[in-house]
């Protein structure tokens, strides 16, 4: 998925890789926007999906995680990764081989989910445009009776780019954090939920400009919702409190929560 290059991209891989189909946009439309184009001409029944500053760190990568989609339960696998430019830290790897653990989100640098259900759901909530597209996938795949699981594969091999807009990233980690709050969070929890995220999210950059951007961006969520733009279609209270368990335990073992999940996963 081309979106919008204009560093001879598209033409590259074309002649390099006739093997490769690649789709172009003239104008940038973002990556959320991008990634739910390519699950719909996507054939597999399985997705995978890494950042442009991401590798494999071993040939077999796919090959583990396809085989942690053997449970009717798993809709998403957060595959392991490490932050090669910080530490030698593995990320979302489970505990162990013994069991199936539930985890509260994937980090979209290294994830597969399942196409079918994916599509179910809509993708990517793509008025996200940037960032927090993941927990937001994350709590309604969690609603519709599905867990994203602790994958045990090689780990993803990550290059933090050091080219980032902190400005971009302020703006949308700020904005995002309350579309997540509004679209997602049911009463009796929706209040305090929104207060506390919008103000922690307010005060989490020190410098004054960043706090500024975090501030600009709080408020363009709130102009949003408010004038009915958002896309408030909250999840059920027993799925939110789940959510929330799952972020504060990490890793939980799928035999605890099963009886929690709504329905029966197909």
């Amino acid at each position: 998925m081309d979106d919008g290059s204009t560093d001879g991209t598209y033409d590259r891989v074309r002649r390099e890789f006739p093997q490769v189909q690649i789709h172009r946009s003239e104008a940038s439309l973002g990556y959320i926007v991008q990634r739910n184009r390519a699950a719909l001409l996507a054939e597999t029944p399985v997705l995978f999906s890494i950042d442009d500053d991401a590798v494999l760190s071993s040939p077999t990568v796919v090959e583990q995680t396809l085989r942690e989609f053997d449970h009717p339960r798993v809709g998403a696998v957060a595959i392991p990764f490490v932050n090669v430019n910080q530490s030698p830290a593995v990320n979302q790897r489970a505990p162990d081989a013994k069991g199936i653990y539930a985890a509260y989100a994937y980090i979209g640098t290294a994830h597969a989910v399942r196409r079918d259900v994916f599509r179910a759901l809509g993708g990517y909530r793509e008025l996200l445009i940037h960032q927090s597209e993941e927990e937001d996938y994350c709590i309604r795949l969690l609603d519709a009776g599905y867990i994203t699981r602790c994958g045990l594969a090689d780990p993803i091999h990550h290059f933090e780019s050091p080219r980032r807009s902190w400005t971009r990233m302020d703006y949308f980690g700020a904005r995002n954090k309350v579309m997540y709050a509004w679209n997602n969070a049911p009463w009796p929890y929706f209040p305090m939920h929104l207060a506390v995220t919008t103000f922690m999210t307010s005060i989490f950059a020190r410098q004054p400009a960043r706090c500024l951007t975090r501030v600009r961006g709080v408020l363009a969520a709130y102009a949003r919702c408010v004038t009915g733009r958002g896309d408030r279609r909250p999840v059920r209270p027993s799925v939110y409190r789940l959510s929330r368990e799952l972020k504060r335990r990490g890793a939980v073992p799928l035999a605890e929560i099963e009886s929690r999940l709504p329905g029966a996963a197909n």
